[in-house]
């Protein structure tokens, strides 16, 4: 329990509240100290790469933007592949795409479905659950191009937007695991 807490006071220390951003009302958590500081990157880094192997993952999905930073190195860490989920437009060559709604509006999220098979157990990286549209997007995504879904991985889970019940309807049995919850 003390490397738990450890690991959570560290994380919580190195990110920034920013008031008013980017709209009135808004607190925006800001990870860019945590980024910039190796020791609470590193720390983060294992955790996930811990993550990965608990679920058996085979690849490691990082949803655009943030998830590509905090993704790759996981990947690198347990090694294994990383594949990016990028908005719609963004990847050159074919890709399979899957559209999802927004609080105002709606979005489309790519991958190239080559690089995930039927063998692939993939673990979902991100920074952030909200309310979790991305992220259930991606999973459908990954069940689309044939390949099963480890689980999903994130930094900190934003509670109040309620996120979780959506998540977990589309996850299974894989897990969620947020390493901070706020």
């Amino acid at each position: 329990m003390t490397e738990l807490t450890d690991i959570t006071t560290l994380l919580l220390s190195r990110i920034r509240d920013v008031a008013d951003y980017p709209e009135p009302g808004v607190m925006f958590k800001d990870i860019t100290p945590l980024l910039a500081d190796p020791v609470a990157f590193t720390a983060l880094t294992d955790a996930f790469a811990e993550v990965a192997e608990r679920t058996g993952a085979t690849k490691i999905v990082g949803l655009e933007a943030r998830g590509f930073i905090l993704g790759a190195p996981v990947a690198v860490r347990a090694g294994l592949g990383f594949i990016p989920v990028r908005k719609a437009g963004k990847l050159p060559g074919a890709t399979l795409g899957q559209a999802y709604d927004l609080e105002y509006g709606s979005a489309e999220i790519e991958v190239h479905a080559e690089d995930l098979t039927a063998d692939d157990r993939v673990l979902i990286v991100d920074d952030v659950l909200a309310t979790g549209g991305t992220a259930e997007a991606s999973i459908q995504l990954i069940h689309r191009a044939g390949a099963q879904v480890a689980g999903v991985a994130v930094l900190m889970e934003l509670g109040f937007l309620d996120g979780r019940p959506r998540l977990e309807a589309a996850l299974g049995e894989a897990p969620l695991e947020a390493l901070l919850r706020i």
